[in-house]
């Protein structure tokens, strides 16, 4: 709420590549940086194309995106260890996840469709943080942000093939992650806390769960992950949803600075 855009981007488009006046995304964008006690000019956007690409971000990079051409391509995780750059990513479905590191004072964004979940983003962040900065896994502080829920999210047999395969997180885990929602967990819960086979070569698959599981095996406390429970999908009414919309939207932003 609160942007200028109009129509299908109403109303706080943030990403400039959907179709929208590039003249009110930048508004968009000053609002938000007003809103958060930021800047405009320090923050870098990614270029998102579904890899496990994690770039790090470094003072020349302020502005890019926004303000600056991009010189690279293919970035759907950042990192960076320079207080005052904000990191930003774009979302409509996907699940934006946030890592911070309170010791060696460096935090990552990354974008999470199913193609970077079943990839292993999450890991890969972790693994980017550690070799630039030294992060250890067991002192991250992560979010797995709002983004489409296991109800709304119907996948073909391909995908839930390519998840089942990647993915054997076994029952003491799922019982971990639900016993965040639950008071009572049946065997169905357990059983279908990743997919749940709905016949005729549909699925619905848990994007939370599959990065929960990621960032728990990447070493990082269960403690030290906050996990969403707010739907894209559900709430179109203020949240971009590329399903909800049948594509006709705009994109939310995720972003994330070190003072």
């Amino acid at each position: 709420k609160g942007g200028v855009s109009t129509g299908i981007f109403s109303s706080m488009n943030l990403n400039f590549k959907r179709g929208d006046d590039p003249d009110a995304v930048l508004e968009n964008y000053r609002r938000m940086a007003a809103a958060l006690n930021m800047r405009v000019e320090d923050m870098v956007l990614s270029d998102q194309t579904h890899t496990t690409n994690v770039r790090v971000i470094t003072e020349e990079d302020r502005g890019k995106g926004i303000l600056k051409p991009q010189d690279y391509s293919d970035v759907d995780g950042m990192i960076t260890n320079v207080p005052g750059i904000v990191l930003v990513t774009s979302y409509a479905d996907c699940v934006p996840l946030y890592f911070v590191d309170p010791v060696r004072k460096a935090i990552g964004l990354s974008h999470s469709g199913w193609r970077g979940t079943v990839s292993d983003i999450a890991a890969a962040t972790v693994r980017t943080m550690q070799g630039e900065y030294g992060s250890r896994p067991e002192d991250l502080l992560v979010g797995i942000g709002p983004s489409i829920c296991q109800d709304c999210y119907e996948v073909s047999e391909e995908v839930a093939v390519a998840f089942a395969k990647q993915f054997t997180p076994g029952r003491k885990l799922a019982v971990e992650y639900l016993q965040r929602y639950q008071q009572e967990i049946t065997e169905t819960d357990i059983d279908n806390c990743l997919l749940q086979d709905k016949g005729n070569g549909k699925y619905q698959l848990n994007l939370w769960y599959a990065n929960y599981c990621v960032m728990r095996e990447a070493g990082i406390p269960a403690e030290q992950i906050a996990v969403t429970d707010i739907c894209t999908c559900c709430n179109p009414q203020f949240l971009f949803s590329h399903r909800a919309s049948h594509g006709r939207r705009g994109n939310l932003g995720a972003f994330l600075m070190l003072r």
